[in-house]
């Protein structure tokens, strides 16, 4: 199922400078969004 365009439209402007890379590190920089951000988010990554 497509995501919405909005979604669609940012997939495709991050994907070219990820896709074949391993994040390392992940900055939150506005943890208040639609749904609060975690504070433990980088070690929950980090563990996936």
């Amino acid at each position: 199922m497509p995501e919405l365009p909005e979604v669609e439209t940012a997939v495709r402007g991050i994907a070219p400078h990820v896709e074949g890379h391993v994040i390392q590190q992940v900055i939150v920089r506005q943890p208040r969004l639609r749904w609060s951000v975690s504070d433990n988010l980088g070690d929950t990554l980090s563990q996936a």
